[in-house]
């Protein structure tokens, strides 16, 4: 089929085009103008925005994962909804999520013609004025937007990109604002350590809203509840009005007792693995219960709890794409995210022998990764990614081996070579359950991710997740030999906007 709006082309074609064209486009550093470009491309386009319902996301770790829970659970409770995270591993329409399923070409293609006049109109304005054109994430959250209102979702859970009060996404009026756990990262972004974290990311707290937090540092918290107290905002504190009173670990994932401010839902299955997917699951689920009961918990119906966690998924966050050897890939991009990566191979994978894929972005704390990962590592394989923004080989490879010892550090040139290298490695190693541990930065999981893909592309498997239903020895082989294609769309500058905030 080809589109009006691209004649002469498929619509795989224009998919392309529209990806290039808006990852083209530079991040911006004055953080202060984002809002004002959003709003104008909106406002020419009728404030859409203004008719969302919104629950609003933000935290150091574990917003991604919260987002898609608390997007599942209010699907499954009835609702028609829109998600909007980032970044992408594959197709940037994953960022734009309806009904549970990404934006389908043909629906971007037009959406694409509807917006882009506004989109040129706001960057004439900006460049007259001496500034720049709107950037790639402003473009995304105004696309995501209007695409939720011409869609008339029921509800819009929006995740941030970086930060809070000066983020692209904060043109909405959240009625529930949600707040994951909050850690020092991006120093370059915030200032004033932890209590300038807070502030900026209390800055989605709107007036009148009900605020839903996990649990926070003291000073965290203290700054939330002056911001919430100031907006006539009320609060739901884990810890205070809710609690993960009881876990245990299955096999894939865990089943959890929640308590809420409105109920105990006991032994819910939740198919992501760790304790901080726990607590995820139990912030989304009192986000659900304040947004259901508009400001005043509610308890979910327990057949919509269980059918929205068990379709819960979180890609990228601590997945396994394939067997012999077992390859896991984890988002973990600053040392409270590697934390929870650690606690989780010791709890769930019970692993002989692991080596380990390591990138990292430069504006990243590269030290206090590799301190982290190293006590469950027994090799390291460092690599870099396509990111104009990825740490060279050599200088991280430096400082692995200051971590790690010269004998436990490799390098290759790329992710597939890594990959190839890691995989000839662990199976090489003694014992019967060696793992490849995939971690250091979100553009290193997505590559990583359309490597194994293609591997089982080649050997005919639907999916990644599939990809351990082909014979063990051939899907070895094509992982380490490389026969593979490159697929999908991959950012080599665009990922790096989300991937330079905490995800």
């Amino acid at each position: 089929m080809t589109p009006a709006v691209f004649p002469g082309l498929s619509l795989d074609d224009a998919e392309r085009e529209i990806h290039a064209h808006i990852f083209s486009r530079t991040p911006e550093q004055d953080h202060d103008a984002k809002l004002r470009r959003v709003a104008e491309a909106l406002s020419q386009l009728g404030n859409p925005h203004e008719r969302l319902r919104v629950v609003h996301v933000t935290g150091t770790n574990g917003k991604t994962s919260t987002s898609r829970m608390i997007e599942s659970l209010l699907r499954a409770s009835g609702l028609r909804t829109g998600l909007f995270t980032s970044p992408h591993l594959t197709s940037l329409r994953e960022r734009i999520m309806i009904g549970g399923a990404p934006m389908p070409q043909e629906a971007l293609v037009r959406l694409w013609q509807r917006v882009a006049p506004a989109v040129h109109a706001v960057d004439s304005a900006s460049i007259q004025a001496g500034g720049p054109r709107m950037s790639f994430f402003e473009v995304l959250t105004v696309l995501g937007l209007v695409a939720y209102a011409d869609a008339n979702v029921d509800v819009a859970v929006i995740e941030v990109g970086i930060g809070g009060q000066r983020d692209a996404t904060n043109v909405v009026t959240g009625e529930v604002a949600v707040l994951t756990p909050m850690a020092e990262d991006h120093a370059d972004y915030f200032t004033g350590g932890l209590p300038g974290i807070a502030a900026e990311k209390s800055g989605i707290i709107k007036h009148g809203a009900t605020v839903v937090s996990a649990v926070q540092d003291d000073v965290a918290a203290h700054v939330i509840s002056a911001h919430a107290a100031v907006r006539s905002a009320s609060v739901f504190w884990e810890g205070g009005h809710m609690s993960v009173d009881d876990r245990r670990v299955v096999a894939g994932g865990q089943v959890v007792t929640l308590r809420t401010a409105a109920f105990t839902y006991v032994d819910a299955f939740v198919p992501l693995h760790g304790e901080f997917q726990a607590q995820n699951a139990l912030v989304a689920l009192a986000a659900c219960e304040v947004f259901l009961g508009q400001g005043i918990p509610r308890s979910l119906e327990l057949p919509a709890v269980a059918q929205g966690f068990a379709a819960a998924t979180s890609p990228g966050r601590l997945e396994v794409l394939a067997q012999h050897p077992t390859i896991l890939v984890d988002a973990a991009h600053n040392p409270h995210g590697v934390d929870a990566l650690v606690g989780a191979l010791g709890e769930t994978f019970a692993f002989d022998s692991v080596v380990g894929v390591v990138a990292v972005l430069a504006d990243k704390d590269s030290d206090g990764i590799l301190v982290g990962l190293e006590p469950v590592m027994d090799h390291l394989v460092i690599t870099r990614t396509e990111s104009v923004r990825a740490m060279e080989v050599a200088e991280l490879a430096a400082a692995a081996r200051e971590v790690f010892g010269a004998a436990r550090v490799s390098e290759a040139e790329d992710v597939p070579t890594a990959m190839r290298l890691a995989i000839q490695m662990a199976t090489t190693r003694t014992g019967d359950r060696n793992g490849v541990v995939v971690a250091g930065s979100i553009t290193l999981v997505g590559e990583a991710r359309r490597h194994v893909q293609s591997a089982a592309d080649a050997l005919g498997a639907a999916d990644v997740e599939n990809a351990t239903d082909v014979p063990e020895a051939a899907a070895t082989d094509a992982l380490m030999r490389g026969r593979v294609e490159p697929r999908g769309t991959s950012d080599t500058a665009g990922a790096s906007e989300t991937e330079s905030q905490p995800a």
